[in-house]
């Protein structure tokens, strides 16, 4: 939750900023407070401080308290430290670990299981699925590609803004595509993903969690949670998270034909085999 909140503060006005560094400057006494204290040491009102917790995922304050005490209790974060000129190798590679573990312990902690199972349902029922990606994003809808051939999908990445454009615009009712951009504010792809919905296909994204244009576009969002530090971008930490969702958006939609998926997985590995000494 308080990795939610971290990434959530820019994207909120002045009294939800106010409220989101009072709650994470003092989670532990937050736990204890009422609706109205909160809003009395932020100088905002209760029903900002509701819409704040609803603006997090959580139904209200109370939720919003729980949530708070299970994280403490749990103690499990652990902090991102930032790379210092003098770091050591052995410093340097135990904090990019670190800051590894915690962006996949962040994205498993926000995402939507209903959802996942939802973009499962609009992958499988397409007639073929579309993948777009731009910039850093593009090895990871290539990888996707890659692994949906192998369990016999009907897939394409498209990594060109131009192909994209017109792919996205002709897709029509029986395609469903996925697209992937960690801020979601990129031009190309929410552009792409607008005029694939516009077309009538169904649209998954995935995107770093927080407030982004894509996600007007998207049927389905799901979220990664990938925090900034000076030498390292949000956007290198979330490959690992988006990496991640495709894994278990791949092993899910295996699983829905189980047998046929085995099938191609031996077929293409006996294809592949061809490839090796």
């Amino acid at each position: 939750m308080l990795a939610r909140i971290h990434s959530m503060r820019d994207s909120l006005g002045p009294a939800g900023q106010r409220i989101a560094d009072f709650v994470t400057r003092y989670p532990q006494t937050v736990i204890h407070m009422s609706v109205s204290e909160v809003a009395e040491r932020t100088n905002a009102s209760e029903g900002s401080v509701v819409g704040f917790c609803k603006s997090l995922g959580a139904t209200g304050f109370q939720q919003l308290k729980i949530l708070l005490a299970q994280e403490l209790v749990q103690g499990v974060q652990i902090i991102h430290e930032d790379l210092e000129p003098g770091d050591t190798c052995p410093a340097v590679m135990r904090k990019i670990f670190q800051s590894n573990v915690q962006t996949l312990h962040d994205t498993s902690a926000v995402l939507d299981v209903a959802a996942i199972e939802r973009a499962v349902a609009l992958l499988r029922a397409a007639e073929r699925i579309e993948i777009y990606g731009i910039g850093s994003a593009a090895p990871i809808a290539e990888d996707a590609q890659y692994r949906m051939l192998r369990i016999g999908l009907n897939v394409k990445a498209v990594v060109d803004s131009h192909i994209q454009a017109i792919s996205a615009s002709l897709a029509g009712p029986r395609v469903a595509t996925l697209t992937i951009s960690h801020s979601g504010s990129t031009h190309e792809t929410v552009t792409a993903t607008r005029l694939a919905r516009e077309s009538g296909a169904s649209t998954i994204c995935i995107t770093n969690f927080g407030k982004s244009p894509i996600q007007a576009f998207a049927d389905v969002v799901l979220f990664t949670m990938a925090r900034e530090t000076r030498f390292r971008t949000e956007a290198m930490t979330s490959r690992l998270a988006q990496l991640a969702i495709i894994d278990v958006l791949i092993a899910c939609l295996a699983l829905t034909d189980y047998d046929t998926s085995v099938e191609t997985l031996r077929r293409t590995f006996d294809v592949l085999s061809l490839k090796r000494y």
